[in-house]
């Protein structure tokens, strides 16, 4: 579980195809310390376990599934990743409930700077905008967000300066595909309000007729004589 506040960014050294998975190779500092193997790293919103670590840097085995269906196809050395270690049970819950679990990639459309502040336009995929509520919570490369606007398949969210200066959207550009993650609690609550209404628009059994009590003791009786 994470919270969606960014620790720092990491820095791609490589990520290859191995014989088994891809391995992603990353330099971090703040993210690596006190990381062992098999502890969990948000990288970019997506939760991945850590299979090497060493003083400054961390490895990853990555599915290629997860590859597909995430930004990191379009990783390349040098490029800046957004890094934050699993919440603590005494930690600071900043931003919002985060899985690590990545629904879709969404498409930037705009980023523009407004005064001091950037004002950041996505389309979403297919399926996504179900999920969108204006000053509703968004995981967008792992960072917690709030929706300024939505309108059909598109939303948009405010990044102040300190938020675009120490995450990787600094490097975004119109047209890259950003991960995105949506409100965890609107999720659980779609599923449950259709299994609910899955069950009342079931058709109901016909209940079964059973003899009034008094019938059914007069019956007993009458075989007791």
């Amino acid at each position: 579980m994470f919270t969606g506040i960014v620790e720092e960014t990491g820095t791609v050294l490589a990520f290859r195809r191995g014989a088994r998975a891809w391995r992603l190779r990353l330099s971090a500092a703040l993210a690596a310390e006190g990381t062992r193997v098999g502890d969990s790293i948000a990288v970019n919103g997506c939760c991945l376990t850590v299979a090497a670590a060493q003083e400054g840097e961390l490895s990853f085995d990555v599915l290629a599934q997860t590859r597909r269906l995430t930004n990191f196809a379009a990783l390349r050395r040098g490029a800046a990743v957004n890094l934050e270690r699993s919440l603590r049970p005494d930690g600071r819950m900043g931003g919002h409930f985060v899985s690590g679990h990545i629904d879709g990639t969404g498409r930037i459309e705009a980023l523009a700077r407004r005064g001091r502040d950037y004002h950041l336009t996505i389309r979403a995929p297919a399926g996504g905008a179900r999920y969108l509520v204006p000053r509703g919570s968004i995981a967008l490369d792992g960072i917690s967000l709030t929706v300024a606007e939505a309108e059909a398949d598109r939303f948009a969210v405010w990044i102040i300066p300190h938020t675009f200066a120490v995450t990787c959207l600094r490097e975004r550009r119109a047209g890259d595909a950003v991960n995105l993650e949506f409100d965890l609690l609107a999720k659980y609550v779609e599923n449950l309000t259709n299994r609910a209404a899955d069950h009342a628009n079931r058709p109901r059994r016909p209940k079964r007729r059973t003899a009034p009590a008094q019938s059914v003791g007069r019956r007993v009786a009458g075989r007791l004589r």
